[in-house]
């Protein structure tokens, strides 16, 4: 395909492409800016096939820097933020980047504590241009644009490969899924450095549509964003939703235009999409991975409110089964479809074990399917509890218990026992000046769940240990500290 940034340009150059702390840029103007920073790139040495590191938030020299590599041919290796020295330092080296670009208007604490190579972007922007440079032409689908490194919520992560055609292809099953047109505009508060947010930047290549860039989770400018400006759609995970429908004040809807919360990065309860219901916020609940390129099932408006917990049907180029079902229909999930990635950099061996001699990519994730084709998700295949030869899904647990009033948050996980195998035990995190108690906590569990799926221990926490994406790292709840309840 032609490079999607120069063509769209060509094709909408006074549409806007990027709104930035209230200043738009439209995509003429962004591409001009992203090609200028692209020849100096050029300039100082980075060429096509090269591997480049970026360490960025998501501030306006880290968008075009991430665009400018693209059209020097670059693969993108994107570093998580918020990652120690040592994590960085693996990365890097696993990937064998030339270069770490690095975003001077975040701290670079952990970069200055490793050893390889690292330039700011400001010095990039200080260069000459080279007279030598010209945009790629082409977009090859086989070819690798960026590679994420899995959150590693189990094991060392690995490099996802991801290609162009992942890109687009996830990006066209969600335009079907959406009906994504002129008036649209989605609200990136997610990183650029996870799929969840390098995916906006690509659909905005390919719809034509703006992107409100967030820097940083500010909940009250983005409610303002979403009550007073044009947004129509924000990618959100669960604690960020629970946060902006805390933040509402009574009376306060979004603007005429706002279609949806986009939600990812795991389950949500039952009691906070009844609150979205009650404020008439409409929640498309999706299902994907750094694997497949973002979503590869979603729910759509029609069906959103009558299949309230389902993540939805599979998108229109992808293949979805359910294997290895229990007697409830609960089973493996695999994927097939052209946005799965090219497989796990240095890594061949582990990507070919998830595969299927038919070609379908086992998400390690336990779902099952309705009599309409719709999927729910049941968790994690390594967090399922089994105890006294029952299975126990950690979500459907926490779903019960969501609910209770000053309970922020709740995590279940398996604990070894002699008679059982497992029990579960549970870790809670609660609202200022709020009271709970373990045995009120095991009393509401048994009238609502089976006795064996009631957690044994209820445990205080100040704080879930999370990912960057807010996905709960449920490996490392045993080493907090907590308080019986």
């Amino acid at each position: 395909m032609e490079n999607w940034l120069t063509k769209r340009a060509a094709l909408s150059p006074n549409k806007v492409a990027l709104i930035y702390q209230y200043t738009d840029f439209t995509f003429a103007e962004l591409n001009s800016t992203v090609q200028l920073y692209a020849s100096k790139l050029f300039n100082f040495g980075i060429k096509k096939n090269d591997r480049i590191a970026v360490f960025s938030g998501n501030s306006f020299n880290g968008y075009v820097a991430t665009l400018a590599l693209q059209q020097v041919g670059a693969q993108i290796v994107f570093l998580n933020t918020r990652l120690s020295a040592a994590e960085l330092s693996f990365q890097i080296k696993d990937s064998e980047a030339k270069l770490v670009l690095a975003d001077d208007s975040i701290k670079l604490d952990q970069l200055r504590k490793i050893d390889e190579p690292v330039t700011v972007m400001s010095k990039i922007l200080s260069m000459e241009r080279s007279p030598a440079y010209s945009p790629v032409a082409e977009f090859n689908n086989d070819e690798v644009t960026s590679i994420m490194y899995t959150s590693g919520t189990s094991g060392r992560p690995k490099g996802v490969l991801q290609t162009f055609g992942n890109h687009f292809y996830s990006a066209i099953g969600m335009s079907l899924n959406l009906g994504i047109n002129d008036h649209d505009s989605w609200v990136m508060t997610v990183p650029i450095y996870h799929i969840s947010g390098f995916s906006i930047m690509m659909r905005s290549l390919v719809y034509g549509i703006p992107v409100y860039l967030i820097e940083k989770f500010d909940v009250k400018y983005i409610n303002n964003i979403l009550i007073n400006e044009r947004a129509s759609i924000i990618s959100l995970v669960p604690t960020m939703l629970k946060r902006a429908l805390n933040d509402l004040q009574v009376g306060q809807t979004y603007n005429d235009n706002f279609r949806c919360v986009f939600l990812g990065g795991g389950p949500i309860d039952n009691w906070t999409l009844l609150r979205c219901q009650l404020l008439e916020i409409p929640v498309i609940q999706s299902y994907g991975m750094t694997e497949t390129a973002s979503n590869v099932v979603a729910l759509n408006f029609q069906d959103a409110q009558r299949k309230v917990g389902s993540s939805g049907q599979p998108l229109f180029p992808v293949q979805l089964r359910i294997t290895e079902q229990d007697e409830k229909g609960v089973g493996n999930i695999e994927i097939k479809a052209p946005n799965v990635a090219k497989g796990y950099l240095n890594r061949p061996d582990l990507f070919a074990a998830k595969m299927t001699d038919d070609g379908f990519y086992q998400t390690g994730d336990l779902g099952h399917l309705d009599d309409e084709n719709f999927l729910y998700v049941n968790g994690r295949k390594d967090d399922m509890i089994i105890s006294g030869g029952e299975n126990i899904y950690p979500e459907e647990v926490e779903n019960i218990y969501a609910k209770i009033e000053g309970l922020e948050s709740i995590a279940i996980i398996g604990e070894s026992n002699d008679d059982w195998g497992q029990v579960p035990v549970a870790y809670i995190t609660t609202a200022d000046k709020t009271f709970l108690n373990g045995p009120d906590l095991i009393e509401y569990g048994r009238s609502r769940l089976a006795h064996y799926k009631v957690p044994r221990e209820f445990r205080l926490i100040s704080q879930m240990p999370l990912t960057s994406s807010g996905k709960i790292l449920r490996r490392k709840l045993d080493q907090v500290d907590y308080e019986k309840l």
